[in-house]
């Protein structure tokens, strides 16, 4: 197995089980998580680390005050972006080391800015049920991983 540099990155997480189940997966692939504030929970919360279970030590977890705190500390030089108003499916995005692989709130998305600002880099998800609106957050956010992970290693 390869070693990967990709990076997880929640904004504004509301769902504390869904950003243990992320940090799970982060774990699992060896990299880390940022989570950009404000959050809809504390860390703390049994929730959390329920959905972390016993991986949540292990995470290579950062926590940004804001976005721009995000990119002043992180400074990316590729960000992606998940959405339901992405133009190409995650699988015809080409990730490679270095990357960061955001997904917005899980009620919202991400910021309406964001939307124009990083209209290049939004990727969705294929959902061709009838019924389709979104998925999980947690769900979403292992398919991209692992796609990310399968194209890098």
């Amino acid at each position: 197995m390869s070693k990967v540099d990709f990076k997880i990155v929640l904004f504004q997480p509301e769902i504390p089980h869904n950003t243990g189940a992320i940090g799970r997966i982060c774990v699992n692939l060896g990299v880390p998580l940022h989570l950009i504030k404000p959050l809809g929970f504390s860390l703390n919360e049994h929730s959390v680390k329920r959905a972390g279970l016993d991986y949540w030590p292990y995470l290579d977890l950062h926590i940004h005050e804001n976005w721009e705190d995000f990119l002043d500390q992180e400074e990316p030089k590729r960000l992606f972006f998940s959405s339901t108003r992405g133009k190409k499916t995650v699988f015809e995005m080409l990730f490679e080391n270095g990357d960061y692989l955001v997904f917005g709130r899980e009620t919202s998305g991400l910021p309406e800015d964001f939307y124009t600002i990083y209209k290049e880099n939004l990727f969705l998800l294929p959902m061709p049920g009838e019924h389709a609106r979104s998925l999980n957050l947690a769900t979403a956010a292992a398919v991209v991983a692992y796609e990310a992970y399968r194209q890098i290693s």
